[in-house]
């Protein structure tokens, strides 16, 4: 699951699916961190966009540490290992009852 808003460093950044982003931009997803928006293009298979979000986090998450944005073929690379962890042992963090 997705959420509609994340935490970083106490930033907030609302997260959206937007049509055309892959047509437009040529990209699958962006981040805008003045505005603390995390920007995700609808067509995407639900994989793909899980995937993206945590490529979009990533990139929040080294901006805020001030390492500035981060190498782009690092967070490709990061951010899919990443992902594939976090889905594979259902990793989860959130609250408990």
């Amino acid at each position: 699951m997705i959420p509609s808003k994340v935490k970083v460093a106490g930033i907030d950044y609302e997260v959206h699916e937007v049509d055309g982003i892959l047509e437009r931009f040529n990209t699958l997803g962006q981040i805008n961190y003045h505005k603390g928006i995390i920007e995700l293009d609808s067509s995407l298979c639900q994989t793909r966009k899980e995937q993206t979000f945590v490529h979009e986090l990533l990139h929040a998450c080294f901006k805020e540490a001030g390492y500035g944005e981060g190498d782009e073929e690092m967070i490709d690379r990061v951010s899919a290992v990443l992902y594939q962890v976090l889905k594979d042992n259902h990793i989860c963090f959130g609250v408990h009852s």
